[in-house]
């Protein structure tokens, strides 16, 4: 196959991720009162013309999300409201993971992917809720061309006869390759950078559940169109990998995972296969040993993006079209509301309240009870 070819079909799949329209404002009220309580309801945010890619919540009541214009947004009543908490041009926020109200991470997509993205840094760190950020030094991070997700694990550690938070933080990336990880076990005060580009093409998502055992979504391939969707698993800390899920087809790659419970997971396959309008997700119930195909529909313009379960079978994939709503653990799938090109599904627990928040093109919120 030709070079260019190669080339060619990395800008449609580029293109496909950014020209999927803007949105009308509309004030929370509005939308509230619309709507039945078990909807999900649209929020006021401001328009922008194409996916939106994070939001991070560290209660029902604060969060952000940021966009491809390199605006950051804070809320602090559940995103009734929304300020702007951070601007820097040239940045596209593709990924946020919050410890607390004052300290987050935000990861940046990096350049010669995405046009207009100037900045080469791919990871910040903030510790005063968003407002000013510093870039994160490791060594070796000249290998880390961006960052797609970010994964914040808090643990209990004893320290000095006391119980106190410890956090593992892993920034991983990116969209079109190079594959690599950043990894801190001290709370981001050192890190250490993996090149994983010997085991995967990309890499779109990771989810740690201890210290030792995580999981990425990747590729095979940073081309396209060689690319199979590939799931990868550590037990060491990231030392090292081992594939658990690798589909058969090409142009597809696994881009966003959803763990309802340590043993029950779900991944989107993404497929760019103009022949095949097949859609499917990938699913696991042994703790991410081995994974199975669901079929999710069969319509080409549904292109899959954001997964996220409340329970083992309650679950929503965004796609680019519109939303899919399963009750069943996968088995079935019914069109829901959530606006389109939903890439993240956050749920967030407090106390007797559990609210989910997604994030594509606008943002929504459904309260669950």
């Amino acid at each position: 196959m030709q070079r260019s070819s190669s080339r060619l079909t990395r800008r449609q799949f580029s293109r496909t991720l950014l020209s999927l329209g803007a949105f009308a404002r509309v004030s929370a009220a509005a939308a509230e009162s619309s709507q039945p309580p078990s909807a999900w309801q649209k929020l006021p945010t401001l328009p922008f013309p194409g996916k939106q890619d994070d939001v991070s919540f560290i209660s029902p009541d604060i969060g952000w999300y940021g966009n491809g214009a390199g605006k950051l947004y804070a809320t602090r009543d559940g995103g009734r409201n929304w300020n702007e908490a951070w601007n820097q041009p040239g940045t596209f926020i593709r990924a946020l993971g919050f410890v607390d109200a004052q300290v987050g991470y935000l990861g940046n997509v990096g350049t010669d992917y995405y046009p207009g993205v100037t900045d080469h840094q791919p990871l910040y760190r903030t510790e005063d809720g968003g407002q000013h950020w510093q870039a994160v030094h490791a060594p070796g991070i000249e290998k880390v061309a961006g960052i797609c997700a970010i994964d914040v694990l808090r643990q209990r550690r004893i320290f000095q006869g006391e119980l106190h938070d410890a956090h593992v933080v892993h920034a991983a990336g990116r969209v079109g390759g190079p594959a690599a990880v950043m990894r801190s076990t001290d709370g981001g005060a050192t890190w250490k950078v993996q090149d994983l580009s010997t085991q995967a093409g990309m890499i779109l998502d990771i989810k740690f559940f201890d210290a030792q055992t995580g999981f990425i979504c990747a590729a095979s391939n940073s081309d396209l169109e060689q690319a199979q969707a590939l799931i990868l698993r550590t037990r060491d800390g990231g030392a090292h990998w081992q594939p658990v899920y690798r589909s058969t087809r090409r142009f597809e790659n696994c881009w966003k995972m959803s763990w309802p419970t340590r043993r029950v997971g779900y991944a989107t396959v993404q497929s760019y296969d103009p022949a095949n309008p097949a859609r499917v997700i990938t699913k696991t119930t042994d703790g991410g040993r081995s994974w199975h195909e669901l079929p999710l529909t069969r319509d080409a313009d549904m292109q899959e993006f954001g997964v996220g379960f409340v329970d083992a079978a309650h679950g929503w994939v965004g796609c680019k079209r519109g939303g899919l709503e399963t009750r069943d653990g996968g088995a079935h799938w019914s069109p829901v509301e959530f606006g389109r090109a939903v890439n993240k599904i956050r749920i967030v627990r407090e106390g007797s309240v559990t609210r989910a928040f997604a994030i594509g093109v606008e943002v929504h919120r459904l309260d669950l009870p």
